[in-house]
C-alpha cells in the first residue's frame, strides 16, 4: 500500500542539476531515506537518469545496509537508439541491478517520446515485464490526456491497468485541471503523481519580495523567482501563511495538504535531508476544510492556464 505522499529523489547523487557532493552528500540523503521510513512514508520515486543511475544505486544501497524495504518507482527514458522491446528489458535489468531488487513496484515511461519505438511496442514491452514479475505496475510521466488514454488502451488489451501519470502539479501549476489530464485520469482510474508540488520551493515561503536575493542555479532563469514574479505570488504565500497559523502547520505543509485533498493525487516532494523529510511529513495526518481548499483554489486561479 503506497502512502498519501511520496519522496522524490531527483537530487540524490545528481551533480548536473543539483549540488550533490558539495552542498550535501551521501550522509544527508541516507538520513533522509531513514527519516522517510521512520515517518511512515514508504514510497520513493527515482529514475535511471537521476544522477545517471546514482539515485537508484543509493536507494538500493540504503535498503541493503539498513535492512529496510521500500516501495520504489523508477523510470525508463525513451531515446532514439532505444527503439526495441529489448531496450526496455535491458534498461529495467540495469535499474533492478542498481536497486538490488528483483521487482520494482512501479515502472514509468519518463517522457512521451516515440522516435522509433511506437507507443504500442512500448506498452507491450512493459506488459511483458509485468507478466514476468519484474514490474508490479506500469506508469507514464508527462503524458497528455490523449497520450495517457492511448497508453491505457494498449495496456487494457493485455489486461493490465495504467497505474499512474506523473506530471507537474502544484498550487502554482494547475494546468492539468484545465487541459484534460486530471479529468481523463479520474475517468480511467489513473493516479496522478504530482512532481514539483512545492513549485521548486516557491510555496515554502522561503522566497519573498521582502527577503529578495538574486537566485542562483536553475532558479536564476525561472521568471517566477524574479522580483516581479514573487510579487505576483505574494497573495498565495500570504494565504498559505494564514492557513499555516490556523492549522499550526508550515506554508509548505498546507500546499502539500491541498494536493492530498485532490481526488487521486499523490504529491512527491523532493528531500535532500532528514529535516526536509520531516517538513514534508507534516502534510500528513490532518486535512484542510473544504472552505480552505476553495480559498486556495480561488487565490491560485491564475495558474490554471
Amino acid at each position: 500500500m503506497v502512502t498519501a505522499l511520496g519522496i522524490g529523489t531527483w537530487s540524490w547523487g545528481d551533480k548536473l542539476f543539483w549540488n550533490y557532493g558539495s552542498d550535501y552528500g551521501t550522509t544527508q540523503v541516507k538520513e533522509a531515506f531513514e527519516a522517510t521510513l521512520d515517518a511512515g512514508i514508504n514510497f520513493f520515486d527515482t529514475a535511471e537518469v537521476y544522477g545517471l543511475g546514482e539515485s537508484e544505486s543509493l536507494i538500493g544501497r540504503f535498503m541493503k545496509q539498513l535492512g529496510r524495504k521500500a516501495q520504489i518507482a523508477t523510470k525508463y527514458f525513451p531515446l532514439p537508439w532505444r527503439f526495441t522491446a529489448q531496450s526496455v528489458s535491458d534498461a529495467l535489468s540495469d535499474s533492478l541491478k542498481r536497486l538490488q531488487v528483483e521487482q520494482v513496484e512501479l515502472y514509468q515511461v519518463h517522457m512521451p517520446f516515440s522516435f522509433l519505438i511506437s507507443q504500442q511496442t512500448l506498452m507491450n514491452a512493459l506488459a511483458d515485464e509485468v507478466k514476468r514479475g519484474r514490474i508490479g505496475a506500469v506508469g507514464v510521466s508527462n503524458y497528455s490526456a490523449k497520450q495517457m488514454a492511448e497508453a491505457h488502451s494498449y495496456l487494457a488489451a493485455r489486461g493490465i491497468p495504467l497505474a499512474v501519470n506523473q506530471v507537474q502539479y502544484s498550487l502554482l501549476h494547475r494546468k492539468i485541471e484545465s487541459n484534460g489530464i486530471l479529468d481523463k485520469a479520474r475517468e480511467l482510474g489513473v493516479t496522478i503523481l504530482a512532481y514539483s508540488p512545492l513549485a521548486q520551493g516557491l510555496l515554502t515561503g522561503k522566497y519573498t519580495v521582502e527577503s529578495y536575493i538574486k537566485p542562483t542555479g536553475a532558479r536564476a532563469i525561472d521568471p517566477r523567482f524574479s522580483k516581479s514574479g514573487l510579487e505576483k505570488i505574494a497573495p498565495v504565500l500570504k494565504l498559505l501563511s494564514q492557513l499555516g497559523e490556523k492549522y499550526e502547520r508550515k506554508p509548505a505543509q498546507v500546499a502539500l495538504n491541498w494536493l492530498i485533498a485532490q481526488d487521486g493525487v499523490i504529491p512527491i516532494p523532493g528531500a535532500k535531508t532528514a529535516q526536509q523529510v520531516q517538513d514534508n511529513a507534516g502534510a500528513l495526518g490532518w486535512a484542510l476544510s473544504q472552505e480552505d481548499v476553495s480559498q486556495l483554489e480561488q487565490v491560485t486561479r491564475l495558474w490554471l492556464k
